[in-house]
């Protein structure tokens, strides 16, 4: 996997200034969309951690999703041999194209029920850089780390009860508890639910 390690290594050259950047589904790895960046575009999407263009209709930068909330979360982004395109694969939030299909090709991009696990991750995450007020999750990473740990042993501790009783119900209902506040709580130290998916991944055999 030839992953991006310094912009420098990009031939903006080619295209007077501009590399295409095709933008590839994470987990489904449906290719998403086709756009172009140039340097700012690139640099605002490494900073941002969503995908980025420069807009040759608009002549400006375009964050995908800036209007209707559907932005392209990046995971990472490969160049190929020649230095000149660029692979982005990002997680999806919503349709990506503006005619409110999945993809900009009409294709279907289905989503298992677990990936979202990672558009809840994304919608916490968005709580904690606006903190809204009423927000019981912005009252959570207002407490810090202290509330949100007492709070992942206490949904534990009920998981636990649930369990040892055999009620299906409950036991599911406080295992959901339990991950969502595990993911808040991944989300305050700096981590995503995907950095676990690759922990156990690396122990996989």
């Amino acid at each position: 996997m030839n992953e991006l390690k310094n912009i420098d290594q990009v031939n903006f050259s080619k295209l007077d200034g501009l590399v295409p950047a095709v933008v590839q589904d994470n987990q489904s790895m449906k290719v998403l969309m086709v756009g172009f960046m140039n340097r700012e575009a690139l640099v605002k999407t490494q900073e941002l951690g969503k995908v980025t263009f420069f807009s040759r209709t608009k002549n400006r930068l375009w964050t995908k999703g800036e209007e209707s909330g559907n932005f392209l979360n990046v995971v990472s982004i490969l160049i190929d041999c020649d230095d000149d395109t660029l692979l982005i694969k990002a997680n999806p939030v919503g349709p990506v194209c503006h005619t409110g299909n999945d993809t900009c090709f009409y294709e279907m991009n289905p989503k298992a029920d677990v990936q979202f696990l990672s558009y809840l991750q994304d919608f916490i995450d968005k709580r904690k850089k606006e903190m809204p007020k009423g927000s019981y999750t912005t009252s959570l990473f207002t407490k810090g780390t202290r509330k949100i740990t007492q709070k992942v042993g206490e949904e534990a501790v009920e998981t636990i009860i649930g369990a040892m009783a055999n009620d299906d119900e409950n036991f599911l209902y406080e295992a959901g508890d339990l991950l969502y506040h595990l993911i808040v709580l991944l989300s305050h130290k700096g981590y995503r639910i995907e950095d676990i998916v690759k922990e156990l991944k690396s122990r996989h055999s």
